[in-house]
């Protein structure tokens, strides 16, 4: 499939929407038990490695996109599983959308396969994209918050401050809130798994993110709330023409086995490029 096929394949949920409406470093042997550092700025950017070695977690995502009077909110449901770095989601699409009912994502270091993408994929293939060919590293693209992604990005964390301490379902969290740079989140995460947010950093117009998190004692991330924005017509500054996208992940249930695996090469779906004035067959 064409480079511009691809990358309209991952966003084309996400803007007929609009206009209708890493995984975490191994512990060093003998080394102790994570623990929330005092520090606001250590616990942020330490979140994502403490996370991974839980070895995996459920997650719950929520997406929304605000242009002019237009909004439009996508909630996803599944798990990642930080010893494969692999993850899947299933991600439920506003009204008025191009596709209808489920888009089915995995996601590994560097690449994205998604299901149910676009009306032209036959039902039950996959596409695969290599996240360096969408312009935001699938950070929002596709309607849903990669958990790695969303999680290495606080590893560029430039400011932290404690809000407060707030109990959730019995758990004790550390509210903190602060800005962080995507490029740096990238340079700290390093590898395939920082080409998505190199991408993010080149696409996204506000540099400096704006998060919240909330931390249990062991320095987990049970929540991260981040706010990016982006001109929706290329080149324009105009207020009218800019796109606010707001991205939830929850995570909980560290270390309960998470159902994703990689499609095998015979679930893809590709097309070859054909003669001028004939149609693209399936491979």
């Amino acid at each position: 499939m064409k480079k511009s096929a691809r990358t309209a394949a991952a966003v084309t949920v996400l803007a007929a929407a609009l206009t209708a409406c890493g995984g975490g470093a191994a512990k060093p042997p003998g080394s102790s038990a994570d623990q929330l550092s005092a520090d606001p700025l250590t616990a942020v950017r330490s979140a994502a490695d403490i996370t991974g070695r839980t070895g995996s977690a459920q997650a719950v995502t929520e997406l929304t996109t605000e242009s002019g009077d237009k909004k439009a909110v996508f909630n996803g449901t599944g798990g990642y599983d930080y010893v494969k770095r692999v993850g899947r989601l299933e991600i439920t699409v506003p009204p008025g959308a191009a596709t209808t009912g489920k888009i089915v994502e995995v996601v590994l270091p560097g690449t994205v396969y998604l299901q149910n993408s676009g009306a032209k994929i036959p039902e039950g293939k996959w596409v695969k994209l290599d996240i360096r060919q969408l312009p935001d590293g699938n950070l929002v693209s596709s309607g849903a918050t990669d958990p790695a992604s969303a999680a290495g990005a606080l590893r560029g964390a430039q400011k932290a401050e404690l809000v407060g301490t707030e109990s959730v379902g019995g758990v004790e969290l550390k509210h903190y809130k602060g800005v962080l740079d995507l490029a740096k989140a990238a340079e700290a995460t390093g590898g395939r798994g920082g080409d998505g947010l190199r991408m993010a950093a080149q696409t996204f117009t506000l540099k400096e993110i704006p998060y919240e998190v909330w931390l249990d004692p062991q320095g987990r991330l049970h929540k991260v709330v981040q706010t990016f924005g982006f001109a929706g017509v290329a080149g324009s500054k105009l207020p009218k023409d800019q796109v606010r996208v707001v991205s939830t992940l929850s995570l909980s249930g560290f270390g309960q086995p998470v159902q994703a695996v990689e499609p095998a090469p015979a679930e893809i779906y590709s097309m070859r490029p054909e003669p001028s004035g004939t149609s693209a067959s399936p491979k």
